[in-house]
Formats: C-alpha cells, sequence, structure tokens
C-alpha cells in the first residue's frame, strides 16, 4: 500500500551564534537595523515536509512517493533520496529555480532569525495526481498556495482519502479556501497554534470542524495530542524522549505514523502512539533526517513505551 504524500522539499542551513542576539541588537535604534553575526558553526539538512514525512514512514517500512518540485541544485538531496530507498519519480526538476531552503541563525538563547526562499516550491502546482498510478492514501502537508489547493481537489475527485496539513502555510488561505479543504478532506491534522488559527479563520469550534472529517487530530508538543473522531476524544500521551535536542521535524514524524496507522488500518489509540513515538525518536536527534532505526527497534521501544505490540 502506497501513500502519495504532497509537500515541499528543502534544505535547511543551520547556523550557530556564540553570543546572544540581545547583545547586538540596540532596541533603540531598530529602525536602523544593520547587523552581522559571525557564524563558526554551520549544517545543512535535508529538509521540507514531504521529505520529512516520507523520510520517516520509510523508516516504519512504509512505501511512501513524495511529490515536490525543487531546483537545479536538488543533486545531493536526489542521491540521499536514493540511499534511502525512496522513490523520487515525481519530484520535479524546476529549470533556472533553487530547491525551497530555510537560513536559521540561532543563539545561545535559542531565539533564531530565519530567511526562507520557497525557490521552486511555488512552482508545486506543475504536479498532478494525474500521472500517479496505484496510491492508497494522501497527505497534503504544506507547499506552494496552488498546489495545495489543485492536489486536494485532485484527491478529492479521484475518490483517495488524504490528510489535510496546512502546518505554516495555513496564512496562505482564506475562510473559502480553508472550508474547501474541510470539506474535500478525510482526516486533518493541525497544532495547537493552528487548531485556534483554523477556527478563527473558518468561524467554525473545533467540535464543527471534527464533524465535517473523519477525524481532527491535534498536537500539542509535550503535552500529547487528541484525536477528535466519531464524537469521542481520544487523548494520546506524549512520549518522553532519552534527550531534547532539535524539536524541528518532530510534526511531520507524527504525521508519517498517521499514515502508518491509516494504510494498516489501525484503531486511533494504536494510530496515535506510532505518531508519537516518532516525534520522540526524531526530537533526540539533531536535523530532520538523522535519526535510524530498524522495525525491530521500533517495535521494542513501543512495548517498552506502551507495554503492547502493535
Amino acid at each position: 500500500m502506497r501513500a502519495l504524500i504532497c509537500g515541499s522539499m528543502a534544505y535547511d542551513t543551520i547556523m550557530v551564534f556564540q553570543d546572544r542576539f540581545k547583545n547586538h541588537i540596540l532596541p533603540d535604534q531598530v529602525h536602523i537595523l544593520n547587523v552581522s553575526f559571525l557564524v563558526p558553526q554551520m549544517r545543512r539538512e535535508f529538509g521540507g515536509c514531504a521529505g520529512n514525512i516520507a523520510y520517516n514512514l520509510k523508516l516504519l517500512g512504509g512505501d511512501p512517493l513524495p511529490m515536490a518540485t525543487v531546483g537545479e541544485d536538488f543533486g545531493p538531496y536526489f542521491d540521499w533520496l536514493d540511499k534511502n530507498g525512496i522513490d523520487r519519480r515525481h519530484v520535479t526538476q524546476v529549470p533556472g529555480s533553487y530547491t525551497g531552503q530555510a537560513f536559521i541563525t540561532t543563539d545561545l538563547d535559542d531565539n533564531q532569525i530565519t530567511a526562507f526562499h520557497p525557490g521552486a516550491m511555488n512552482e508545486s502546482h506543475r504536479n498532478s495526481l494525474a500521472d500517479v498510478q496505484d496510491v492508497d492514501i494522501g497527505i497534503v502537508a504544506p507547499d506552494g498556495r496552488e498546489g495545495m489547493l489543485l492536489h486536494a481537489r485532485e484527491f478529492a475527485e479521484a475518490g483517495v482519502p488524504f490528510i489535510f496539513d496546512p502546518g505554516q502555510g495555513l496564512p496562505l488561505f482564506d475562510k473559502a479556501d480553508l472550508l474547501g479543504f474541510i470539506d474535500q478532506a478525510t482526516w486533518i491534522t493541525v497544532n495547537d497554534y493552528e487548531i485556534e488559527l483554523l477556527q478563527t479563520r473558518t468561524e467554525l469550534s473545533a467540535g464543527d470542524i471534527a464533524k465535517r472529517v473523519e477525524a481532527l487530530i491535534v498536537t500539542r508538543g509535550g503535552k500529547g495530542s487528541s484525536i477528535y473522531t466519531g464524537g469521542h476524544r481520544i487523548d494520546i500521551p506524549a512520549v518522553t524522549p532519552a534527550a531534547v535536542n532539535d524539536p524541528t521535524g518532530c510534526g511531520d514524524a507524527y504525521r508519517a505514523g498517521l499514515l502508518y496507522g491509516l494504510l494498516h488500518e489501525l484503531d486511533w489509540p494504536t494510530t496515535g502512539r506510532i505518531a508519537a513515538l516518532l516525534g520522540a525518536l526524531k526530537i533526540e536527534h539533531h536535523g530532520t533526517q538523522n535519526h535510524h532505526f530498524t522495525r525491530e527497534d521500533f517495535e521494542r521501544r513501543f512495548m517498552a513505551e506502551f507495554g503492547h505490540g502493535f
């Protein structure tokens, strides 16, 4: 069984400033701000929602099919996908463009200054589900605006159940757009901030949204997550990680767990726990695709955390 993962693929360039921004930014001079930070530490990571979700689903033994638009600089990422056995036939290079990339500078207080260049991501509407065969489930994750609208509509028209995961792309859409996504989607997943914004923009309560889909999943970081389905709320406990190194990409790991459970028709308590454990395993490592485990490792950790298998 296959999952089509529509979303972004990006490079994350992460730099560490060995001081505090507040020591170099004068509050009364921000109107003429001109600063430069020496960053002796830098690393480049493979990222983007589609890439992260696909990577985590593959670790569980799934067969992910990412769909994304990327730039001419995507060569190293292609090699990474090949190395990990991830099908890249629907990752489309856009001539004359860069792959989407985030440039993140972090100081010693964990404050961040980020610049994001969407690049080829804005051309995601070039990809169409008409070119895809044999998928059982899908997800519309953060991507170019037109691409997200197109792929949701195509999933609905093809009768393929899909998760709507607006993420950081949520502010791109107005009330009509978001109501359209809700009516087309089978499931919706958001974090605790995004559910508030979604309610404000749609003028619907969380309960109203949950009634329009098979399940509404709301993640709350270290407080766990809740799955609203069939008029009930299922609370999923958070998994305590062995170390908290980097929360970036934890949401994508969680979503890979949702896809795995849905593909295998597992119940919601089990699906939510798989997702929660994936998020914890990710947070134990820096970067979004640097954690590794075997299926046997995952099953042992699941048994230790929850006292039963899946």
